[in-house]
């Protein structure tokens, strides 16, 4: 288990929790979307009271913690403006994404947005439309039920579809896929974060 390790060389501390999904609640068998519950449906329930804030971080995301700040309950990436106007992997306009990046949790517990976001989960998760991408559809419907954030562009850059230029006020770095030149997510790492290299070495 390399956790214990890494939490006594670098100083830091951690915990782990465990929460199954309930019977009550519509099951799920794709990993993929088993996740994805994970991620918003169990916010009031998966953490002990004495935490006050979560971010969930991706494991091909790079996060500058600096700029973490004051947000509403739950806070989501951003609409983001495309990299091509001509490229037929795109779409002129805004486009939503759907990886969260913080909850605070003592509003999502007094304001009840946990159960609110399972609820709407479980009606609509029954109907032909499925709720296909939850993560994003969910929070979506319940926009003027719960106090979601969007949050400003820089939040979330992509190359796939956000322009370079862009890239120099990034807070978040997601490495997604690129349909268009299926570079390995590695190599892609290591040229799109530079410092990805250093890190790569010092954890093998």
């Amino acid at each position: 288990d390399v956790i214990p390790h890494m939490a006594k060389k670098y100083g830091f501390k951690y915990e782990l929790v465990q929460y199954k999904w309930p019977r009550w609640l519509y099951q799920q068998t794709e990993k993929q979307r088993i996740i994805w519950g994970y991620k918003i449906l169990f916010l009031d329930v998966l953490f002990p009271l004495a935490v006050d804030k979560i971010i969930f971080v991706d494991a091909d995301q790079r996060v500058s913690l600096s700029y973490v700040s004051t947000l509403l309950p739950v806070a989501f990436s951003p609409e983001i403006k495309l990299k091509s106007e001509n490229s037929s992997s795109y779409e002129t306009g805004q486009r939503k994404v759907e990886i969260q990046l913080r909850y605070k949790l003592k509003q999502v517990w007094t304001q009840g947005a946990g159960a609110a976001l399972s609820w709407n989960f479980m009606l609509n998760s029954m109907l032909i439309y499925d709720l296909t991408k939850f993560v994003q559809d969910l929070p979506n419907n319940m926009i003027h039920q719960v106090a979601i954030k969007s949050l400003p562009q820089e939040w979330l850059w992509c190359e796939t579809w956000c322009d370079d230029e862009s890239k120099k006020k990034a807070k978040t770095i997601d490495l997604c896929n690129n349909p268009e030149t299926k570079e390995p997510k590695l190599k892609a790492a290591a040229r799109i974060v530079p410092e990805w290299v250093d890190y790569d070495s010092e954890i093998r």
